[in-house]
Formats: C-alpha cells, structure tokens, sequence
C-alpha cells in the first residue's frame, strides 16, 4: 500500500499546533468536552519508531501515539469529514455558569443563572453541568435566569 494511499485511509487528518509552535498533522480520532467546559481534540500523531526485524536489522517506522490537543490549537483540512468524530462530553460538560449576585433585600435571588458564553455573567460564579441547571431552573426560588441569554429556553424549565 503507498503513502497516499495510507493516509487516505486513515483519516480524518487536522493540523495540530504543538506546544512549542509547530506544527504537525495528525489523525483525529475524538472530540472531548471537560468538566470545565473545554473542547479537546485526542488524535494520533504519527512518530518514528525503531522496528526490530527478527533477523536482527532495524528500521524506522511511523508509529501513532495518542496525543491530546486543545480545540483552538487544531486546524481543519479542507476536504476532510469531520462528521463522524465521536464526540464525548457535549451535553455533559460545565456549559453553565451560576453568578454569586449582591443581595440587597431577603427577598432578592443570591444567584442568577447564564449559558457558559454570556456576556452578562460576572467574575464571581461557578461553572455547573446540564443536570444541575436543570435543578437550578425548575425550582431553586433564590435563582434567578438571565434575561439576556435566557437558560430556560436551552433547558426546557
């Protein structure tokens, strides 16, 4: 099998910026959202290996190794799918951000609730998962939901 034809297969290749600036083409195997909210990429970068023939001679040889790169350092390839990625963590990642208000009467809500791209969503606050939104929205009465970003059309409450 040649080279292109290889690399046809294997795809979907991206262009990874490594650490240090350069930059190198990898396999893109999965897409992955952390707990705080963060889209990583996990591909398999393509680096030279010692292969020991068993009459004793040795060669070089690609061999992929998994590597893990943050989604704003990954360049898509033109005409490359990218559609049949699996992604892990969509729904489940920290997409929201609960606000710590100033309180001036009892009454008053002590947090208000945003999607995670807000731009009404203030330094003090923390960031919490769907189902915790969901929980905060239906019925937590010290909660109130940003009339800007309105949450609750997002989660149905």
């Amino acid at each position: 099998m040649s080279v292109d034809e290889w690399r046809s297969k294997a795809g979907p290749w991206a262009r990874a910026e490594l650490p240090d600036g350069q930059e190198l083409d990898v396999i893109v195997t999965a897409r992955t959202r952390t707990a705080d909210g963060a889209w990583w990429f996990e591909a398999e970068a393509i680096l030279p290996a010692r292969h020991e023939h068993a009459d004793g001679s040795t060669t070089v040889m690609g061999a992929p190794t998994p590597i893990s790169v943050p989604a704003e350092r990954i360049t898509p390839i033109p005409g490359e799918n990218y559609s049949g990625l699996p992604t892990v963590g969509a729904v489940a990642g920290r997409q929201w951000v609960l606000e710590k208000l100033h309180q001036y009467n009892e009454e008053a809500p002590s947090r208000r609730l945003h999607r995670r791209d807000c731009w009404q969503a203030r330094d003090s606050h923390t960031r919490v998962t769907t189902e915790q939104a969901v929980e905060l929205c239906a019925g937590e009465a010290d909660v109130a939901l940003c009339d800007i970003c309105r949450p609750e059309r997002a989660l149905r409450c």
